[in-house]
């Protein structure tokens, strides 16, 4: 059954890719080759620049990914069974998802490679721009915060994991320069350094990082410090020097996981033993609706996808047919990684003890039986599957705060290159603030910060995504294009989000995360009621 529940994800994402984005999207967004991108027009070297679909494809799949596409189908199958986490995967990733990120690349590239709130400026009103800016930017903050934290853990609980990670990223910038500086080929580089990132799963077995100093009352607020200064460093540097190598290198971690899993998953020799269903109600997070769609977001949609479609992927798009297959096909791989790591649930018994680990420990422990038919031992297949996690999170961080930085200073006219530098500096203080504060729940118990802020962080991208494909929409009609593709999603989104934010006011009240949400709330009903005058007002913007 496992086997059958896999292939007919499969076959369905492959239908989508090729009778969807290579068929109705590509004509809706009039992607055509002989129409030079942003890449090519405004190359610049830092920011802007052309590169090969392979290893672009690479930075933008690390970084939408990151841990969402594991941590909220485990947890949504885990709470009411992996039967509505798979059809939400599965229905999210073709039509919602892979809409909203193809349809944010290609509105990006219509337009000099800008982001989708200097968009919003265009086609609503410049006070939506303004808001849109705003809510963007702290939509990154919650994304620092829930993967810094998440990877801080790992690192504690995992010595090797860090090791690993290290050598790594060291491994990156080697690549980065051996393959920009000193022009070797492509394929003559992946050939070395490839293989050097498997020996350095290894490596952070057999040596382990332990016993690192105590700064601030624990190892976790350790790594902390350094993962802080790390994504300082890495989203002020070029591009060519860590973030694409780095998410190029990483990509071969996660086709060598998604690999693992289809080994595992084709093999017939694992059954299905967790429920497909356990109720309408969780005690941990509450009603099914609207929690699933708020809580699977990185595997069916996500608002986030759109940061980085357009923020760092447009600008370095090649021609314009790449778009398809980084950006709808990006969204596709990333709901067969959901698919297996929700694969990692459904082979659990209910009630196990590996049922009530942490999330990106179940999907370790899943991929590590999956490569024990490798021969892989269960300790290098745990470690494999926890620095898969981890790279996907550093590019997600690094990404998230380059992001940052881009907002920041577009909100406030800073942006010249030199202004880099207090512009991500800036935007890092709120997460650092996050990170070093103690966090609590509703019940008023201190809480991990990740936990903590899941919800806020999950409730706020879908969010997010809804008013992407809201932005997407009012360009497709001011183009005269058919812009239900884009409606009917966002309307969904829409009202999942906001009866989201609903409950979460009434849990949280006046609390932090409480006084935060009811925040997004007056922002988005700002920017829905601006939409609203745009759209009344005579006369259209302008094509691009």
């Amino acid at each position: 059954m496992l086997t059958s529940i896999f292939l007919a994800a499969l076959a369905a994402f492959a239908a989508a890719y090729f009778l969807l984005g290579r068929g109705r999207l590509t004509a809706l967004f009039d992607l055509k080759d002989g129409t030079p991108t942003p890449a090519v027009t405004q190359g610049d070297g830092i920011d802007y620049v052309a590169t090969r679909p392979a290893v672009l494809f690479g930075h933008h799949f690390s970084s939408i990914a990151g841990a969402g596409p594991i941590v909220g189908p485990v947890i949504v199958a885990v709470a009411f069974g992996w039967l509505p986490a798979v059809l939400w995967v599965i229905i999210g990733s073709i039509f919602i998802g892979g809409v909203h990120d193809l349809g944010a690349i290609a509105a990006s590239i219509r337009h000099q490679g800008k982001s989708i709130a200097e968009i919003a400026n265009r086609y609503i009103t410049p006070l939506s721009y303004r808001l849109f800016l705003l809510f963007t930017w702290l939509t990154l903050v919650y994304v620092l915060v829930v993967f810094a934290n998440l990877t801080s853990t790992t690192f504690v609980q995992s010595g090797a994991v860090a090791t690993s990670s290290i050598i790594y990223i060291a491994l990156a910038v080697a690549f980065g320069f051996t393959l920009y500086r000193f022009k070797a080929g492509l394929l003559p580089v992946s050939l070395v350094f490839v293989p050097l990132v498997f020996v350095g799963i290894w490596a952070g077995v057999e040596f382990p990082l332990q016993n690192i100093p105590i700064l601030f009352g624990g190892a976790e607020n350790t790594w902390n410090i350094i993962l802080i200064a790390y994504v300082f460093l890495a989203s002020t540097l070029p591009v060519w020097v860590l973030l694409q190598p780095r998410d190029y290198l990483s990509s071969f971690l996660l086709y060598s996981s998604v690999g693992v899993g289809v080994i595992g998953l084709l093999s017939g020799k694992f059954g299905v033993h967790y429920p497909a269903f356990t109720g309408f109600h969780s005690d941990y997070l509450g009603p099914l609706l609207p929690v699933v769609f708020i809580t699977i977001a990185c595997g069916a949609v996500s608002g986030f996808h759109a940061l980085v479609a357009s923020g760092t992927t447009s600008k370095q798009l090649g021609k314009q047919s790449d778009a398809v297959v980084i950006g709808y096909g990006g969204m596709l791989t990333e709901g067969v990684v959901a698919m297996i790591a929700l694969a990692t649930v459904m082979v659990l018994l209910p009630g196990s003890a590996e049922a009530k680990q942490q999330p990106m420990a179940v999907y370790a422990e899943g991929l590590s039986r999956f490569a024990g038919l490798l021969g892989v031992p269960p300790e290098w297949g745990r470690t494999f599957g926890l620095l898969a996690l981890s790279s996907f999170i550093l590019t997600t961080l690094d990404t998230a705060t380059r992001l940052g930085r881009y907002i920041f200073q577009e909100f406030t006219g800073l942006t010249h290159p030199r202004h880099r530098w207090t512009a991500t500096l800036a935007t890092l203080v709120l997460p650092a603030v996050f990170l070093f504060i103690t966090l609590k729940g509703p019940d008023g118990r201190p809480m991990p910060a990740w936990k903590a802020v899941w919800p806020l962080f999950g409730t706020t991208n879908q969010l997010l995504a809804a008013l992407v494909l809201l932005v997407l929409t009012v360009w497709l009609l001011r183009m005269g294009k058919n812009f239900w593709w884009t409606l009917l999603p966002m309307v969904f989104m829409l009202v999942m989000t906001t009866w989201s934010l609903v409950q979460l006011i009434l849990i949280y009240k006046f609390s932090l995360i409480g006084i935060i949400t009811i925040f997004l709330f007056v922002l988005t009903t700002l920017i829905l009621v601006e939409t609203g005058r745009s759209l009344l007002r005579r006369g259209d913007a302008p094509p691009a």
